[in-house]
């Protein structure tokens, strides 16, 4: 690992945390743990039944895997944790990510991710991934075009049902997002420099999405299952047959390359 490619993405982590007005570091002791088992709660709207323990928690941060806190001044506002995948893959997997109700858009999970990077690549750790679900467009957007991630397998139901706030039942498809931090994409896309975005052509497909899934869950859970269905049916095998998902537009959706 190159000295000047871990310290230029340190300088990224950290100008996005200034941007955001956060201080980024682990939680420290038991008293901030149960801070960040109650902010997970409070986001995904679970207080009975946890997205992670305490226990597993300090267990994680022993063990020496990524767990992180957006803290502005004394109140903690964002969290993201992950862990290492097997040794081989110097690939870290991260797991969940959440920023307090209220304060999105202002660049918290930005700042997040952007640490995340420079202390994956501190340790010689040169890709992540993690899931999110393929109906919910800012996510798609966030984590396509301003990281440079890109899906790289899609999974049906990968979690089974979860009785939450935000997926109210739904199937849990998702589809696993690989950023490879030292690509050019996504060098560019962490240092904030336009780079060159597919535009598609005739060996490429567009797959839509929903305006607002989690308000369509709310207002016609039928229709939000129908489009569950429907991207499933066209974004799945597309996939499976070597088709590669390289952008997303916010009108237009997904945009797959075709082999």
């Amino acid at each position: 690992m190159e000295t000047s490619s871990v310290g230029l993405a340190a300088d990224d982590a950290a100008r996005w945390s200034a941007r955001a007005g956060v201080v980024i570091r682990e939680p420290a002791g038991l008293g901030e743990a149960h801070a960040v088992i109650g902010l997970l709660a409070e986001i995904w709207g679970r207080p009975e039944t946890p997205m992670i323990t305490v226990e597993f928690l300090r267990a994680l941060t022993k063990a020496g895997n990524y767990v992180a806190c957006a803290f502005d001044g004394d109140r903690l506002i964002g969290v993201c944790v992950g862990f290492h995948e097997e040794p081989a893959a110097r690939t870290l997997h991260s797991h969940i990510a959440g920023v307090a109700p209220g304060l999105t858009g202002r660049g918290v999970g930005m700042a997040l991710k952007l640490h995340q990077r420079a202390w994956a690549l501190a340790r010689g750790v040169t890709a992540v991934e993690w899931t999110f679900d393929p109906l919910v467009g800012r996510n798609a957007y966030f984590n396509i075009v301003k990281l440079g991630a890109l899906p790289v397998e899609y999974l049906p139901n990968f979690y089974g049902a979860m009785h939450d706030a935000i997926n109210l039942g739904d199937d849990t498809d998702r589809l696993l997002a690989r950023w490879e931090l030292l690509s050019p994409r996504v060098v560019a896309a962490c240092a904030g420099t336009p780079y060159e975005r597919p535009i598609g052509g005739r060996s490429s497909r567009r797959v839509t999405t929903p305006a607002d899934i989690e308000a369509l869950r709310v207002s016609d859970a039928a229709a939000a299952v129908a489009w569950r269905r429907r991207v499933r049916d066209e974004l799945e095998p597309l996939m499976a047959s070597g088709g590669r998902v390289v952008d997303f537009d916010r009108e237009l959706g997904y945009l797959i390359e075709l082999v």
